[in-house]
């Protein structure tokens, strides 16, 4: 999957990345306008080379960053690039702590509720965990698909262990026995591109998947609750109406059960509200921008980041006012984060071509059927052939008597 620029947030920390680097700052005014800057491309590498198939030189990547998430607490954080590699940081301050081989290349990753482990899907289908403190600890296999994972998350109390993947499954396994599955959650007909764990309700899960859903679930008991069609929310003149999409990002806003939709390519954002008594999702509106929108995050107490590709306007902070969601007008604390941006911005200027990768998952359609039928039909034709021949012997010239 390729990477696009990137967006997290914890607490008052911020990160936006963008091909090997990342940039991190506070959003907070009364912090100091310091800036950690980090690229992969600088960082250790394995001096072993790994070998193909073919026994020549497997390709060590490009040391894009393809995955990011912070801890819990916001202690901690942690990045898989194209090489790779998982490297650990510290945020208090920023120090990196660790950098760690993976087998394969990784589509997400997670830190347990604990912050005890790293938790990290890869292409191949696999969940390795890795230690925190034993920071140089090596991976330990926790459990496997048969396709590719494309997302991973814990429940709160860390019992279980979220994984998404390409054959439209979300698994819910024992975090303690893997082995032990609780529940699929079944319903997607394309991949699911993300799921989250819906912050302050424990027992439900959100899902987002290349059939242009958003769904609820009771996970635990694999049981949907509510089913959200993102195409029938679309105004009939917009350009993408007929257009495949899936959701590259579901960002939670705790203040108000407000929940974000980002889609691949499109330059708009969907807002939902969780109604968790009446098990459901409701629509509220959609947050259109003039420029492509690469990431989104919600920040507690302030609101809707949104990172756009602009080099003039990377950063744009959305909040409700009269129950309707807006861009507000800059602030000084926009204005320092952009400012910081724009210093580093061929590093996203990269991206502006890319996209998620999530356009590349859906699955080449066969009809059998339709071919199954003409095979028939050819056969039938030559069966009635060779019977019409049989019936009519040829007559003295050599053809058929009538």
């Amino acid at each position: 999957m390729a990477s696009s620029a990137g967006l997290e947030l914890c607490g008052h920390a911020l990160v936006v990345r963008g091909g090997s680097l990342f940039m991190a700052t506070s959003t907070s005014s009364s912090d100091d306008d310091s800036l950690f800057i980090y690229d992969c491309s600088t960082a250790e590498k394995e001096s072993q080379e790994y070998k193909g198939a073919d026994g020549q030189p497997e390709d060590k990547g490009t040391d894009t960053i393809l995955a990011s998430t912070f801890s819990k607490s916001g202690s901690y954080f942690a990045l898989t690039d194209d090489s790779k590699r998982l490297i650990l940081f510290r945020t208090k301050p920023w120090q990196c702590l660790s950098v760690r081989t993976v087998v394969r290349r990784c589509t997400a990753l997670t830190f347990t509720a604990s912050e005890e482990k790293v938790l990290v899907a890869d292409k191949s289908g696999d969940v390795y965990s890795f230690p925190v403190l034993e920071q140089h600890g090596p991976g330990r296999l926790e459990l496997g698909h048969l396709s590719m994972l494309l997302d991973v998350a814990v429940s709160p109390d860390d019992r279980y262990v979220l994984t998404a993947d390409r054959d439209e499954k979300i698994r819910v396994s024992w975090a303690t026995a893997p082995h032990n599955i609780e529940s699929f959650c079944l319903g997607h007909t394309e991949f699911v591109s993300r799921i989250l764990v819906a912050p302050g309700h424990p027992e439900l899960l959100l899902s987002s998947s290349g059939d242009r859903t958003l769904r609820l679930w009771e996970y635990r008991s694999g049981r949907q609750l509510h089913c959200c069609h993102l195409t029938s929310l679309q105004e009939p003149a917009e350009p993408w109406g007929d257009k495949r999409f899936a959701v590259s990002r579901i960002t939670y806003w705790r203040q108000e059960d407000c929940v974000a939709l980002l889609c691949d390519s499109l330059p708009v954002v969907y807002l939902f509200q969780l109604d968790a008594p009446r098990q459901q999702l409701v629509y509220r509106q959609q947050l259109p921008f003039q420029h492509r929108v690469w990431d989104v995050a919600f920040e507690e107490g302030q609101g809707l980041w949104v990172l756009q590709d602009c080099r003039e306007e990377p950063l744009v902070l959305c909040r409700p006012v009269g129950g309707q969601w807006q861009a507000v007008p800059e602030s000084a604390v926009v204005r320092r984060v952009s400012a910081h941006l724009r210093g580093n911005w061929a590093a996203l200027e990269g991206c502006a071509g890319g996209d998620s990768g999530l356009s590349g998952l859906y699955k080449a359609t066969c009809d059998n059927v339709t071919s199954y039928l003409k095979r028939k039909e050819e056969r039938l034709q030559q069966q009635l052939e060779r019977k019409r021949r049989r019936t009519c012997p040829p007559g003295p010239a050599g053809r058929p008597r009538r």
